[in-house]
């Protein structure tokens, strides 16, 4: 767990993937690779908290981190998820240095935070382990806040000043549609909001990280100071590749 939120908050390169259709069977595939990091989606997959424990066991033989895009800013999602033992967690729709507080405070054990203790969740080594968890938790676990509106991008000083939050995380469509450019990622607002996510970032010593529609675009992201990447989906690529197959057929039809 902690080598990702070392080599992260160094600013290295970290490319990762989204999986999205609750499979323990792609969570296996996509850690075997060659990832950095993988988001298992509790915010807008279909998995619920025993598929997801599914998907760490999968991951946990493969060289991946394992990190988990909780559905909203409350503690006991924190709680249960962290629990399970992952590396980190994606935290959606922040907006101001308040929400990013709570977000941190939720991540981490007292004195530091709010987390609930126990010494036989699974991340604890079911108590074998939970003296040695309890004492580096709170340093180890990676904090990805995500940036996915107008006030995100006006609060996003304030957002990468709390201490714990370790990625500013843009949400591009989300975040299109809240400056009222549905899907124009060419647009200067969207550039522009870009430009103050990764500035931001990197005054603060913080990582910029953002999701990507294709590996093409990893050498503009680099070059705008963002090293979080994150690029495709399970479903996304399935949902693509699989008409693509069926599709050449058609000459022979």
């Amino acid at each position: 767990m902690k080598w990702i939120r070392e080599k992260t908050l160094r600013r290295e390169l970290m490319g990762g993937i989204f999986l999205n259709l609750g499979s323990s069977i792609t969570a296996e595939i996509a850690g075997n690779s060659g990832f950095d990091w993988i988001i298992l989606d509790m915010e807008h997959g279909p998995g619920d908290h025993q598929v997801l424990l599914s998907q760490l066991q999968a991951i946990e033989g493969t060289s991946a981190a394992a990190l988990v895009r909780i559905s909203w800013n409350m503690l006991p999602r924190f709680k249960r998820t962290l629990d399970l033992g992952p590396s980190g967690i994606m935290i959606p729709w922040i907006n101001n240095a308040d929400e990013a507080k709570q977000a941190v405070s939720s991540m981490y054990y007292p004195p530091q935070g709010a987390r609930g203790v126990a010494g036989s969740p699974r991340a604890a080594g079911f108590g074998r382990n939970f003296k040695e968890y309890f004492k580096t938790a709170n340093e180890n676990v990676l904090t990805v806040v995500q940036i996915e509106t107008k006030d995100a991008i006006n609060n996003a000083e304030a957002i990468a000043a709390v201490p714990g939050v370790d990625v500013l995380f843009v949400g591009p469509l989300d975040l299109s549609v809240s400056l009222g450019i549905i899907g124009d990622f060419e647009h200067p607002n969207f550039r522009s909001a870009l430009q103050k996510v990764s500035a931001a970032a990197e005054k603060e010593g913080k990582a910029a990280g953002i999701l990507l529609r294709e590996p093409g675009d990893i050498e503009r992201a680099v070059s705008e100071g963002f090293t979080f990447l994150g690029i495709g989906s399970d479903g996304g690529l399935i949902a693509q590749g699989m008409p693509a197959i069926a599709s050449s057929f058609n000459q022979y039809r």
